[in-house]
């Protein structure tokens, strides 16, 4: 799919300091009606969030989708309910068989929508220690200097 028409909705920015992402998957959400009209208007967070796996399943427990404004007492959701992530079965397997064998941790990095349907990217993610994070800031702040300064050198001399 293209990566053109994404909207997203929410991004765990603090995830990408906290771990070393390894790997990437994209999955679906199964939501409720008044859910998906919250997420339309972007009312959501998944910083406090994680999945993990029960049995052959992937949930997301600890994503906040607000109660949609103009949905009536019957029609509202849990804001905090757990919420079953849509994959094909050989990504559930190689998850799983990678959380097993290298203690890695599934970390969501962005909820978005591509088109109509709701998608959240997940992370196959090595905690960082406190040493890691500063090397990594470290790391950032010097390409960035790079490429700064490549920057000013193709624009030439300021006049």
């Amino acid at each position: 799919m293209a990566s053109t028409d994404r909207t997203v909705v929410a991004s765990n920015r603090k995830a990408r300091h906290e771990y070393e992402v390894l790997d990437v998957f994209e999955a679906g959400l199964v939501l409720q009606g008044s859910e998906v009209k919250s997420l339309r208007t972007a009312k959501a967070q998944i910083a406090e969030s994680y999945a993990y796996l029960k049995g052959t399943e992937v949930f997301l427990k600890g994503m906040h989708i607000a109660p949609y404004l103009h949905g009536h007492g019957r029609d509202g959701h849990d804001p905090e309910r757990e919420r079953k992530l849509l994959l094909h079965r050989n990504e559930i397997d190689e998850i799983a068989d990678r959380i097993q064998r290298e203690r890695l941790s599934l970390v969501p990095l962005s909820l978005y929508f591509v088109g109509s349907h709701a998608k959240i990217e997940l992370g196959l993610a090595k905690g960082r220690k406190r040493q890691d994070k500063r090397q990594a800031i470290a790391e950032r702040d010097a390409r960035r200097d790079v490429e700064r300064a490549f920057a000013e050198r193709q624009r030439g001399p300021r006049r």
